[in-house]
């Protein structure tokens, strides 16, 4: 499965010179596959990767010092490989259980910029020493519904995603498509297992996906303990298991905010849930959207409140499964799916193309789900509408307001340019507002 990521890799390796490449992302998201498979492979004569979870004496190569010549003469001894830098990417791979080699990064940005050096690592938010500003920061989400339409073998289908056709016989497939992303969501595994070539019929693909995204979860909820202690644990997992719930309560098709209250028992307030609300976020399990309440201007974080806001779920197939949400409701849902769903997959999609943290708008009854800057400092209200019903009261009430210069509706039909100003999307068009 090839990665978008892969283009902005292929950019920094083309730089005369550069700073070692640190990738972040939550757990089985590919990472490693990105960097050896998409990348190293095609691009180098040889990956030479340490992989510091798998083989933790590989820290002894770091003991000496941190200078990069060291280490190098080091790794070639340890490895009993050859090393050529014009030709070669050493690959640090679950670098955050080596706190030696991610301090070397640095070391490596002053002294050997010329060196392909790429480094990835689960839960690296959570770690205390950062290399800040000597290290090129990506970060790596389940894939994009884009990614998914690249694994699907349909090369013609996704050309004309990329065009944004609006014919009908494109939609139905593309919203077909959508439905089949819901259920299986982005997670490399899962999106293999869904595409591969032995195709044993529905009811075992759908066997498989749940299998999947059960020893998922259950590896996620190991994580808590090992990250964090056994009673924080505890606590984070509640969170994490509380997501989804509120989430699929949401009010008149929009998510509502996020409600501390019975969450974890004797724990009401925002600075109760602060530590674990904070953990999942950092380790890129869930994000943040900020209502704001009063006219939109750039820059919309002045805005936010700290203890207000929605939480989303990383990826929308795992966010089904903990819900109980088979194919078949998926599939059976058409042009009535949950208003939830459609918000976590735009939430996804924005925060794949690295918009975030996300807002929203509501003043009294009306509420905008989005608000989209684009590259001008243009805010742009983005309403979701999950089903054919287009009608928007609160887009209306936004626009009489504050007079926007565009807006846009994401909605489950076809969709089309009403004017050059009210823009009315089928919604698996979401990632293209990197274009207004």
């Amino acid at each position: 499965m090839d990665r978008l990521l892969a283009s902005e890799l292929m950019a920094w390796k083309a730089l005369a010179q550069r700073k070692p490449i640190l990738l972040d992302g939550a757990r089985q998201t590919g990472k490693t596959y990105l960097i050896e498979k998409c990348f190293g492979f095609r691009h180098f004569r040889k990956v030479i990767k340490l992989d510091f979870r798998a083989n933790p004496q590989l820290a002894d190569i770091f003991k000496e010092n941190l200078k990069p010549d060291s280490i190098m003469l080091n790794m070639q001894l340890a490895l009993n490989v050859d090393f050529d830098p014009q030709q070669d990417l050493v690959f640090f791979d679950e670098i955050g259980e080596c706190q030696k080699a991610l301090d070397s990064l640095k070391f490596f940005a002053e002294e050997r910029p010329d060196i392909y050096i790429c480094a990835s690592g689960s839960n690296i938010g959570l770690i205390g020493s950062f290399p800040v500003g000597k290290v090129h920061f990506l970060e790596l989400f389940p894939l994009s519904f884009e990614e998914f339409l690249m694994a699907s073998g349909q090369p013609m289908l996704l050309g004309q995603y990329r065009q944004m056709a609006r014919q009908q016989v494109v939609h139905s497939k593309l919203w077909d498509q959508l439905l089949d992303y819901y259920f299986v969501g982005g997670m490399p595994e899962a999106v293999y297992e869904w595409f591969k070539n032995d195709d044993p019929g529905i009811i075992a693909r759908c066997q498989g996906i749940s299998r999947i995204h059960r020893n998922l979860i259950a590896g996620y909820s190991r994580d808590f303990g090992k990250y964090a202690g056994r009673v924080n644990a505890q606590h984070i997992e509640r969170v994490f298991n509380n997501v989804p719930s509120q989430l699929s309560r949401y009010i008149d098709d929009s998510v509502n905010r996020f409600r501390f209250s019975g969450v974890i028992e004797k724990k009401r307030g925002y600075m109760d849930l602060y530590g674990p609300i904070e953990w999942l976020e950092k380790s890129k399990l869930i994000s943040k959207c900020y209502p704001i309440n009063t006219k939109p201007c750039s820059p919309l974080s002045a805005y936010k409140k700290e203890n207000r806001f929605k939480l989303f779920f990383f990826d929308i197939g795992l966010l089904g499964h903990m819900l109980g949400l088979n194919y078949a409701e998926h599939k059976a849902q058409n042009f009535s799916y949950k208003g939830y769903l459609a918000e976590n997959f735009v939430q996804n999609e924005l925060r794949c193309q690295g918009y975030y943290p996300t807002y929203a708008w509501q003043l009294k009854e009306a509420e905008i789900e989005f608000l989209y800057k684009n590259a001008r400092g243009e805010v742009i209200p983005v309403e979701v509408k999950s089903g054919q019903r287009t009608q928007a009261k609160s887009l209306k009430s936004y626009i009489q307001q504050y007079r926007p210069v565009k807006t846009v509706k994401l909605v489950g039909v076809a969709g089309g340019t009403q004017n050059e100003t009210d823009l009315v999307w089928p919604i698996y068009y979401t990632a293209m507002l990197k274009r207004l």
